[in-house]
């Protein structure tokens, strides 16, 4: 090599000529590796759109993300941003009216209380036909087998279908055959798939977690500004009940929403007991695969169905990531030095 040379010509004995090397053949120190990032989004239903404000910031930090991973919210919000569609997302999410996610839902009883037929229609119309192999950046949904209740990563075929079954969320939406399986929402194994940026080689994971504001909601009523704790699935039990009635004359809607004095709904047991399960699991799996960062926005004040709050949700991922870029910086810098040294 030429790097190894004691001196500055060198000889070819077959024809005795003299030459001097290329100066742009001499070797070069490698170019500095700068860390792989990978983006892990956490399940949270509504509070999901809190992801959109953390992506936000993340881009005008000009802090590249090269792999994202999401569940179940996490998932529609992680394949938006790695489509490409972000904005198109952010636009519907905050034109959203009170109320207006609950006309997307189909009320049936079969594999759950409501069927997907308009949400698949929905999710058509804002990602159409993209597949995987047409990502941007690399994208992963989570979800889980309803048999086996093993952990199915979904990075192949169409994406919308994949998102379905994402947020497939038990009891609530049917579940979403794909490939000959059932499949269910993936909060039920991995709520904040770090796991998943890990197995991609990531140097760097960043984890949005929507589920660690447990008193969220008592420190809103502390300060006035949120007057019923519906179980944090509703901020306002009793008029959010009553709109729906109003709208819904059949008994059987009655008795998922409605409620009897203090006692939770049908409908609130459910969610609810659903993100108890999430909040203890995110715990554990994130105590044994921790990310290098955590952005824990601060959303338990909004109800876990409060869709059309995406504008204060957004707000909160944006607070949230600010709160966490300090150590986001250590990391990229610690990393960086380790990785080229």
């Amino acid at each position: 090599m030429l790097g190894i040379l004691k001196s500055d010509k060198t000889h070819s004995a077959a024809e005795g000529i003299t030459e001097t090397p290329d100066p742009s053949e001499a070797s070069h120190p490698p170019a500095p590796r700068r860390p792989k990032i990978g983006l892990a989004l956490g399940a949270g239903v509504a509070r999901g759109w809190s992801h959109i404000g953390v992506i936000k910031r993340l881009q005008a930090e000009g802090i590249p993300i090269d792999v994202v991973a999401g569940t179940s919210i996490g998932a529609v919000v992680g394949g938006a941003y790695a489509s490409g569609s972000l904005d198109v997302v952010e636009e519907w999410a905050c034109s959203l009216k009170e109320y207006n996610f609950f006309r997307l839902l189909d009320l049936r009883f079969g594999g759950g209380l409501f069927g997907s037929d308009k949400l698949n229609s929905l999710m058509e119309e804002k990602f159409g036909n993209v597949d995987f192999s047409q990502m941007n950046i690399p994208f992963t949904a989570v979800a889980c087998e309803l048999k086996s209740g093993h952990e199915i990563w979904l990075d192949e075929g169409e994406m919308s279908s994949a998102l379905r079954a994402s947020f497939a969320i038990p009891g609530i939406f049917e579940p979403q055959k794909r490939d000959g399986r059932w499949l269910v929402d993936g909060a039920l194994v991995n709520p904040v798939p770090v796991s998943v940026c890990r197995a991609a080689g990531c140097d760097i994971v960043i984890a949005v977690n929507l589920s660690e504001d447990l008193y969220g909601r008592k420190r809103a009523q502390v300060d006035g500004v949120l007057k019923v704790d519906e179980y944090g699935v509703f901020a306002e039990q009793s008029d959010h009940s009553a709109s729906l009635i109003r709208e819904q004359k059949s008994s059987l809607f009655r008795k998922i929403f409605g409620h009897k004095k203090d006692a939770p709904s049908l409908f609130a047991n459910l969610m609810a007991s659903l993100n108890i399960m999430q909040n203890r699991l995110s715990r554990s799996r994130l105590a044994g695969d921790p990310p290098d960062v955590s952005i824990c926005p601060r959303v338990g004040h909004i109800g876990l169905m409060e869709f059309h709050r995406a504008s204060e949700l957004i707000e909160e991922g944006e607070a949230a990531f600010d709160l966490a870029l300090p150590q986001l910086k250590d990391a990229l810098s610690v990393v960086s030095h380790r990785i080229n040294h």
